[in-house]
């Protein structure tokens, strides 16, 4: 193919089609090796709509002991549209619709821990499970519905839509195996994905990823394989 004589238009989508390609990431992980303000990746979700109800699970392998984001979700209008954010402390905080609860999770030495939210806005009860095993539930948000045209972002917290990221709360470590459903999942499913089985993911899927990495990001064999 002569790609001198395409017009610049042609080129143009054929250089999206091939960032927005999904990659099958089974096995892999990102690796954020610095503390950074530049360094993130853009995840594109299959959404068609608004939520009224999510799961999202992921794994994380860091030994920071100051805050730093998980999974960061904007809208336009609201920075924290999903976030899910290590305080410190033992502490992880959900927030959706710029309200957030904070969670006490269990006391570990560094190594890969397996985290699942759960959120649905009819009752606004949301879970948080650590390793498989459940937090206390409460209270976030009932009756809202989260924003359809969001920005994902993980290794970084958003202040703003896409930006307005901060150094000191961003990931200095490994996150993989990042899947998200327009539903809550039962205990037992989400037992079933702690193991490493996973049910259809509609929203992210691990092993059939869109995403775009920016700045000093690799992709390197999962350490916890």
């Amino acid at each position: 193919m002569n790609m001198e004589k395409l017009p610049l238009c042609f080129l143009f989508i054929m250089s999206l089609s091939n960032a927005f390609e999904e990659t099958d990431l089974s096995g892999k992980a990102f690796v954020f090796p610095k503390q950074s303000q530049d360094s993130y990746v853009t995840l594109i979700p299959h959404l068609e709509k608004p939520l009224k109800a999510f799961t999202v699970c992921l794994k994380v392998y860091t030994d920071l002991t100051r805050s730093y984001s998980l999974f960061s979700v904007a809208s336009q209008t609201l920075d924290n549209e999903i976030l899910l954010f290590h305080e410190g402390n033992c502490k992880l905080s959900l927030s959706v619709g710029n309200v957030g609860v904070v969670f006490q999770v269990p006391v570990a030495i560094p190594a890969p821990r397996h985290f699942c939210a759960t959120w649905e806005s009819e009752s606004g009860v949301a879970e948080l499970w650590v390793d498989g095993k459940p937090m206390v539930r409460k209270a976030l948000k009932q009756g809202y519905t989260v924003e359809k045209q969001s920005k994902i972002i993980l290794g970084q917290e958003q202040d703003s839509f896409g930006g307005g990221f901060d150094e000191k709360q961003s990931l200095v470590g490994d996150i993989g195996d990042v899947f998200m459903w327009d539903f809550v999942l039962s205990p037992g499913d989400i037992n079933t994905v702690y193991l490493g089985g996973n049910f259809s993911p509609n929203i992210l899927d691990w092993s059939g990823l869109n995403f775009e990495k920016k700045g000093y990001v690799v992709i390197k064999p999962q350490l916890w394989a």
